[in-house]
Formats: C-alpha cells, structure tokens, sequence
C-alpha cells in the first residue's frame, strides 16, 4: 500500500472513531475528530504531516501511476 493512501485511510478511521465514541461513550471523543480535522487543515498549508514522517521512516512508498491521488 502507498503512502498517500494509508494517510488517507487512518484520517477517515480516526475522524469516524471520534464521531461514534463522541457519541456512544463520553462527547469530549468528538475533540479527536476536531484534532484530525485542525491537523488536515494545517498540513493543506505547511506541508508538514506527523504521519508522513512517520511512514517516511517506516520506508513505506509514496503512490505511483494510477493509484497516485490527483
């Protein structure tokens, strides 16, 4: 799997993580899918992604071809 994708995925997961524990065990879950959403906004400006440095040490690829996002 590349790079772009797998960032794309856990921000989906944690974003809904957020949403549903917000609502079925405690509403200061929802600060988690604030969280995601305040990181995604300030990476579409920086550039700078946690997860990226991450993955970028884990060696994993970036996206190539047809599976790269446009």
């Amino acid at each position: 799997m590349c790079r772009e994708r797998i960032i794309f995925r856990v921000a989906g997961f944690l974003v809904l993580a957020g949403l549903g524990l917000g609502h079925y065990i405690a509403p200061g879950w929802y600060l988690l899918s604030a969280f995601v959403g305040v990181n995604m906004l300030q990476a579409s400006f920086t550039g700078f992604c946690p997860l990226t440095k991450i993955l970028v040490a884990l060696q994993v690829k970036p996206c190539e071809g047809k599976a790269q996002l446009v």
